[in-house]
């Protein structure tokens, strides 16, 4: 079961796909879609982030920032970033603790579950039923844009 819409979102420090050090806290008055999924470079994670890659320019005119997040590292994120040409960054959460504090974990990979989190840091959209090839404009269609 995903967070509840309404909590505040928590708080979390890593590493993105270029080894840059990101919190949540870095995104404070923006909109932030933080999305899990389970593997980098596996057929349906490939079409949801291709979906944000293809949708990133709405998202960047809306002023919404789009963040991925599974328990691959760095390396991987790289490799699936040049591959498929990705225009977001991915967070490595190799030892699990933002998939557990986003009660994600499915046994050593992260549930699909995306959540939106408003300016001040609450949830305000909780998604567990993805559609991997129209995530990122269901998440536009959820905010009304």
């Amino acid at each position: 079961m995903p967070l509840a819409v309404g909590t505040v979102a928590p708080a979390f420090t890593t590493t993105d796909t270029n080894g840059n050090t990101v919190s949540l806290s870095d995104f404070v008055g923006k909109t932030v879609v933080l999305y899990f999924y389970p593997k980098d470079d596996t057929p349906g994670c490939t079409k949801q982030a291709c979906s944000f890659r293809d949708a990133q320019e709405q998202y960047t005119n809306k002023d919404i920032v789009v963040l991925g997040v599974s328990a691959d590292d760095e390396a991987s994120h790289q490799a699936f970033t040049q591959k498929y040409n990705l225009n977001f960054p991915l967070l490595a959460d190799t030892d699990k603790t933002i998939i557990a504090a986003y009660d994600v974990d499915a046994g050593g990979y992260a549930k699909r579950v995306s959540y939106v989190i408003d300016p001040s840091g609450k949830i305000i959209h909780a998604d567990a039923s993805v559609n991997t090839a129209t995530h990122a404009y269901d998440v536009l269609a959820a905010l009304g844009l």
